[in-house]
């Protein structure tokens, strides 16, 4: 790892073991990129990697030069304006109306570490030991606005990871206005890219969509306040030879849980421009004299190693440098939430029965969902009442929690604070604390509306009420909900010339909330929820180690959605319950083993009643929790490998495996969907074993050396063929002891360990 500056060609060279990022002062002055990609050999000029070529219909920067254009060049923080017919990363509006800018080179600094976000809550990666990163910091100054844009850049030491941000000062004596700001934009010198996307709704969130790039726009947006279920955080580039395990790919995510955007520009000579940051639409930020703005953070990961090359950096660079706290390295506890086995309708005594059950079965938290505060008895009430409804809990939440805790398990809770109803204590006290423009129609969702976090007395005043009962109960976690986007945009609390500031004024107060809920309560694990995986991105990690993957929990959807997710977000993030049947969002039945065996590579928990079960179900579960609590510590802190798509052929098998990091032991995951009659005995090739060790795979007698195993592969014992099974035990063995793949809506789980561990 080092950053380099040729001070003759003013050159600048980021790299480590894996990649070079090489920029450059171009002759105006202004920050060109030259190289990104595969770690180079340094040299002490790289000009030769300048595109200086005639074209006709040029616009030039200087006269008589018809070689510089900027829109030829590869810039590295672009504006519109001055020869460059591209959309920018950034956009100032002046108090003389002009938009035209231009920001030069003015200095540059290298540190070794990484530098905070200071000036706001804004979730960033970090490190701990300072010797793990290096920053480079580029001081950009705009003489006529006096004002000044810093860029920086922190390269890993470990990791092919270059996490960028930008800041905005303005020193000079007028106000300006930033009507576009974005943490960072690459531009490469061909479109010869496929684009990924996780892409989905409500129910189906993060399936991976691909598609060529074009000539003209493409990308990604949110404008719903939150990252949103419709489009994840996160864009990719890959080359049309990649592959899971081979291959060229580049990797963006965004660490921010608002209103964003991914956008792709493809020009007329098959450039890609690629830019993330801040939707510009709705955004006008009011920058004052003397103060300064910046950017949620780009994380920018290269592979050369295909997709999962991608994903492992993604994965390690969250789990070490993004997630906090106390439950950072600890596998979270096996809960139960009571919400698809009661939904509104219980009382303390069921809660107990619940719990009393599920610790018998090895269960170690209980989570009591929505319903229990205020006059809560269906959706239409009550949000922002943070009080208990004595009528269901005559004991209040410290009562049931200490019921809990004497069980032997602890005790979580569920919150939705930034939502509220009308019927609602709150509300009638506090209508301007709503979202909604003036003499507009509120529209609603679920019955509720959102409360105006951009105003500091209401996060003050829903703290209050939450660090009330948690100061007052045994609780252990808390499911922080939000089921409902921002319309009619609009905040009573803010004067006219900042309405443009609300989403992320919005979304700080989020974060403001969290900061300090999680330092007064740092035992507290949090799960963010919305609407199951409506804000799963990497912001939420730093305060919220695991998020609730979707409310889709049927087995086979989850395949897609878990899938898909694992592509940025490590297992030990994604909340995986088993359910019961049928699925209350498909109506489907799978076996009980199915659904376990994907709920395994994930948090693992349950959302069904326990004490309805039949006791061979009880007796399956307990195993399923034995078994998870043997090998949870592997499947939090191993290496993921995906092996089969179900996006991909006709998506009806699906693999994936988890390997120690000492590669001594291996969790493999099979699913298949749909029987077919009489196929040939089928085998799955395995990664990132040690091609020399000898392992047993659960379920064979013999051992297998790893690079057979990986080149040869492990061949099913089982295929269903319709002569060697038994008619008469076959539903019992698919249904609760999940040894043998076959039928529809099968599964296995194998565990390969070393012969020597």
């Amino acid at each position: 790892m080092n950053i380099i500056y040729n001070e003759k060609t003013k050159e600048f060279h980021l790299y480590n073991d894996d990649l070079s990022y090489i920029l450059k002062v171009l002759q105006n002055e202004q920050i060109g990129l030259l190289y990104y990609g595969k770690k180079i050999r340094h040299r002490n000029d790289f000009s030769h990697l300048l595109d200086l070529t005639k074209r006709g219909q040029m616009t030039g920067v200087f006269k008589g030069d018809e070689t510089f254009s900027l829109e030829y060049m590869r810039q590295e923080y672009p504006t519109y304006g001055s020869t460059d017919f591209s959309k920018g990363a950034f956009q100032i509006k002046q108090a003389d109306g002009s938009i035209v800018t231009d920001f030069k080179y003015k200095s540059h600094d290298v540190h070794n570490g990484k530098l905070e976000i200071n000036e706001r809550i804004m979730p960033s990666t970090y490190v701990n030991d300072q010797q793990d990163v290096m920053t480079l910091e580029i001081q950009l100054y705009d003489s006529k606005i006096k004002s000044t844009i810093v860029l920086y850049y922190s390269i890993f030491k470990n990791l092919p990871v270059i996490a960028k941000r930008v800041k905005f000062i303005n020193n000079g004596e007028q106000d300006i206005k930033l009507l576009q700001a974005l943490s960072g934009v690459v531009d490469f010198d061909d479109r010869n890219f496929e684009m990924i996307q996780l892409s989905g709704a409500w129910i189906r969130e993060r399936y991976i969509h691909k598609r060529e790039l074009v000539p003209g726009q493409q990308g990604i947006e949110s404008l719903r306040g939150a990252s949103s279920a419709q489009q994840n955080p996160f864009i990719a580039l890959q080359r049309k030879t990649c592959s899971e395990h081979t291959g060229e790919v580049y990797g963006f995510s965004l660490i921010y849980s608002g209103n964003f955007i991914a956008d792709i520009d493809v020009n007329h000579y098959d450039r890609t421009r690629l830019k993330m940051g801040i939707n510009p639409e709705c955004f006008e930020w009011n920058l004052e004299k003397g103060k300064s703005f910046e950017t949620p953070e780009m994380v920018m990961v290269y592979s050369s190693n295909g997709l999962n090359g991608m994903s492992y950096a993604f994965h390690t660079l969250f789990k070490k440098h993004l997630m906090r706290g106390e439950w950072k390295e600890k596998s979270s506890p096996i809960l139960i939430n009571n919400w698809e086995a009661t939904y509104f309708d219980f009382n303390e005594d069921k809660i107990i029965q619940i719990a009393k059950e599920a610790k018998s079965l090895g269960i170690e938290l209980f989570v009591l969902d929505d319903g229990w505060f205020g006059k809560r008895n269906d959706d239409t009430t009550s949000l922002g009442d943070w009080f208990v409804n004595a009528n269901k809990l005559p004991n209040g939440i410290s009562g049931l929690a200490e019921k809990i805790v004497d069980l032997g398990m602890k005790f979580g809770l569920w919150f939705e604070p930034e939502m509220v109803n009308i019927e609602s204590e709150l509300y009638k006290e506090h209508p301007d604390w709503v979202i909604k423009t003036p003499e507009r129609r509120m529209s609603h969702g679920r019955n509720q509306y959102v409360l105006d976090f951009s105003n500091n007395q209401v996060v003050d005043y829903i703290y209050n009420m939450m660090a009330k009962i948690l100061e007052k109960s045994q609780i252990s976690y808390i499911k922080w909900d939000m089921n409902r986007n921002i319309t009619e945009p609009y905040s009573l609390f803010l004067e006219q010339s900042k309405q443009g500031e609300l989403f992320h004024r919005y979304i700080l107060g989020v974060y403001s909330l969290y900061e300090r809920l999680t330092q007064n309560f740092p035992h507290i694990l949090f799960e963010s929820c919305a609407s199951g995986g409506g804000r799963f991105d990497p912001a939420l990690l730093y305060y919220a180690p695991q998020t609730w993957t979707s409310d889709n929990t049927d087995a086979v959807e989850r395949l897609k959605i878990q899938y898909g997710t694992s592509l940025v977000y490590p297992l030990k993030a994604m909340g995986s319950h088993v359910s019961a049947v049928p699925n209350h969002q498909v109506a489907r039945y799978t076996p009980l083993s199915m659904r376990t065996n994907v709920a395994y590579f994930g948090t693992f928990g349950y959302e069904l009643d326990v004490t309805s079960l039949e006791h061979k179900e009880k007796k399956a579960i307990t195993n399923h929790i034995a078994f998870f609590k043997r090998y949870r510590k592997l499947i939090h802190s191993g290496t993921f490998y995906r092996l089969r798509s179900p996006f991909e052929d006709d998506g009806n098998k699906v693999a994936w495996q988890v390997v120690s990091l000492n590669q001594e032991k291996c969790i493999v995951g099979m699913y298949q969907t749909l029987a077919k009659p009489n196929e040939n005995r089928d085998r799955i090739k395995l990664v990132g074993l040690d091609s020399e060790k000898e392992y047993r795979v659960s379920g064979y007698e013999r051992t297998f050396y790893g690079d057979e195993l990986m080149t040869v592969g492990l061949i099913m014992k089982h295929v269903f063929n319709g002569a060697n099974m038994n008619p008469y035990t076959i539903h019992d063995e698919i249904n609760y002891n999940g040894i043998i793949s076959i039928g529809d809506y099968s599964s296995q789980v194998f565990v390969i360990e070393s012969v020597n561990e």
